[in-house]
């Protein structure tokens, strides 16, 4: 429970401290809880990866011996100190494992939770304006990737560096008058990485953003199976997805190809200088130019085909590096996003009378040529249906969503029990709200998780009331395991009438004080739209209601119908006012009585 209370505190301050820094301190702020246990891992695996630096010492050591007739204990003292490092290697490798791996995933859920959170802040325009295939390619494979770079740089480029200190200081204190020719492998490798690397992260963004264009094009193509299949339309379903598939084959065949020439490159260069050093060396033993042994030119030769291997592998590291940092960098594209809605410091709401007030309401899209709404004035009081009807794109949802507080006016304002929206926590207001939309949305669980989702622990007479009041317990209880039974992936198990009762249900049992109705019968049968319609009249009871519907059926037994054109609000009434009226109400019947 206190890994899991650190874990959260740190992710309120990853939004603060992600705006605008570069990714690197980014994965250091992520990973700065498990410090102790990354400066664990290095020690353990400096520990484990010792005998590949200290090999070549210790044979140059024991060829000596050979070669020069030394005591022979030498030979055995060098022999058990390279078994001693050896056995070494098992419990270290251990040690590093559990430290390195676990801090890892550590860091790698922590970033899963923050992406997560930030998902939930933002606005419901954000979530119009971006893909859910997008996001949750950032969830999933992004920082699956970061996790791969860590956990791969971390093996690979710890053994390259600690390589190539050990070896380095091996040869300064061995032979220290061919340090500076090894020294010329340390600059030639930067060069080549500082050369490469805009081009492997340019490849690398351009890759990211063609396969998070392919995840949302195959999101949309599943989600449209259903029609689809109905209208014989998989080749032209095929078609929308041919072409990112493509672009996303070509960016990766060129982010190959660089990355290839980049490798193949890199390792000719530095054999040719391996080669280089053992004919050198061998040279200046052969002629006695500098004093050194035979078994100084073994190690020698030895040490560049090891540190050569070991630039080879920190070469090869950059575009790991680099694709790693660039998931980073799409992570940070939502932890970064501004348009969240803000509820810090506001006014907790802790209760609701119902009296709803819009005064000179407006609100108008980004990049719109208009206003979506224009001053909107309406009041209801407590307990009292209000319907919104109008032809599409009269303003009927944006007035919905303004009350939801899913979009702030732009003009105006819109009070709740006399205080005005804007200075209230609307997350808590909420708890005192509920939707029942044209489409009911269900999730792959038992039909008693969907009722009481988000409510915690209820009792099992309260669902099976809640279902009775909603007319669904008949159908339920005729399931193979009643409540208990699990609806499918978005409830395919069950039929749109079936599905609405139980998001009736789902707002029946929260006893919400506001609720807003957004077409709940228009996609329903007639047999369907009974019984949701008998269920509906229970759930208005007592509460305060805003409806938008097309049928006659559902708004004719509103306290008052508002009739919507171009935003505004054309003339309000009862159903037999408006219809005497003969106004855009009335112009608007046989379209509704449809």
């Amino acid at each position: 429970m206190q890994q899991t209370s650190s874990l959260s505190q740190g992710l309120s301050a990853l939004d603060h401290r992600y705006r605008g820094e570069h990714p690197i301190r980014t994965l250091g702020y992520l990973l700065r809880p498990d410090r102790r246990r990354l400066v664990a891992a290095v020690g353990a695996f400096i520990v484990k990866h010792s005998p590949v630096w200290l090999l070549p010492l210790i044979t140059a050591n024991i060829i000596d011996v050979v070669v020069q007739h030394l005591p022979e204990r030498e030979l055995w003292f060098n022999a058990g100190a390279l078994l001693f490092v050896l056995v070494l290697n098992y419990p270290m490798h251990l040690l590093y494992v559990r430290c390195l791996n676990g801090s890892v995933r550590r860091m790698g859920t922590a970033l899963r939770e923050a992406l997560c959170r930030r998902m939930q802040q933002l606005s419901i325009g954000y979530h119009s304006r971006t893909s859910a295939g997008v996001l949750q390619a950032k969830v999933v494979r992004d920082v699956e990737t970061v996790e791969q770079m860590i956990q791969q740089t971390a093996d690979l480029g710890l053994a390259g560096i600690i390589t190539l200190i050990g070896g380095l200081v091996v040869i300064a204190v061995r032979v220290p008058s061919f340090l500076p020719v090894f020294l010329v492998v340390v600059p030639t490798a930067a060069y080549l990485v500082m050369k490469l690397r805009t081009r492997l992260r340019s490849h690398n963004e351009t890759f990211r953003q063609e396969v998070e264009q392919l995840s949302a094009r195959v999101s949309e193509m599943t989600s449209l199976i259903p029609i689809t299949r109905a209208h014989g339309l998989e080749s032209a379903a095929l078609g929308r997805v041919d072409g990112p598939l493509r672009q996303v084959l070509l960016a990766g065949l060129r982010l190959d190809l660089l990355n290839g020439r980049f490798g193949a490159l890199a390792w000719i260069l530095l054999n040719s200088l391996g080669v280089g050093c053992l004919a050198g060396s061998a040279l200046v033993a052969y002629h006695g130019w500098l004093p050194i042994t035979a078994g100084d030119v073994v190690m020698l030769s030895a040490f560049f085909t090891t540190l050569t291997g070991s630039v080879s592998t920190l070469l090869s590291l950059a575009p790991v590096i680099s694709k790693g940092l660039e998931s980073v960098r799409s992570a940070g594209e939502v932890l970064e996003a501004p348009d969240l809605e803000s509820n810090s410091g506001k006014k907790r709401v802790e209760q609701v009378e119902g009296r709803i007030a819009f005064e000179n309401a407006g609100f108008t899209y980004e990049e719109a040529a208009g206003a979506a709404v224009t001053d909107f004035t309406l009041s209801a009081r407590p307990g009292e249906t209000v319907a919104l009807v109008g032809a599409s794109g009269a303003g009927k949802s944006t007035v919905l969503n303004l009350l939801i507080g899913f979009i702030r006016p732009t003009s105006g304002r819109i009070l709740l029990d006399g205080t005005d929206m804007a200075k209230l926590d609307l997350r808590t207001y909420r708890q005192f709200l509920s939707v029942v939309p044209q489409e009911s949305i269900l999730f792959e669980g038992t039909i008693e998780e969907n009722v009481t989702y988000g409510m915690g622990d209820t009792d099992e007479q309260t669902v099976r009331q809640a279902l009775r009041d909603a007319n669904a317990l008949e159908f339920v209880e005729t399931l193979p395991d009643g409540i208990h039974t699990v609806v499918g992936e978005r409830g395919a198990r069950l039929s749109g009438g079936q599905k609405q009762r139980l998001a009736i249900a789902r707002a029946l049992i929260r006893d919400p004080k506001v609720l807003i109705l957004d077409e709940a019968t228009s996609a329903l049968d007639t047999r369907s739209e009974a019984l949701v319609q008998e269920a509906l009249a229970r759930l208005v009871h007592g509460r305060t209601v805003f409806v938008v519907a097309h049928r006659l059926s559902t708004i004719r037994a509103a306290d008052r119908i508002v009739a919507m054109e171009r935003g505004r609000i054309a003339e309000v009434g009862t159903h037999a006012e408006l219809m005497r009226r003969g106004g855009v109400y009335a112009g608007l019947q046989p379209a509704h009585s449809a």
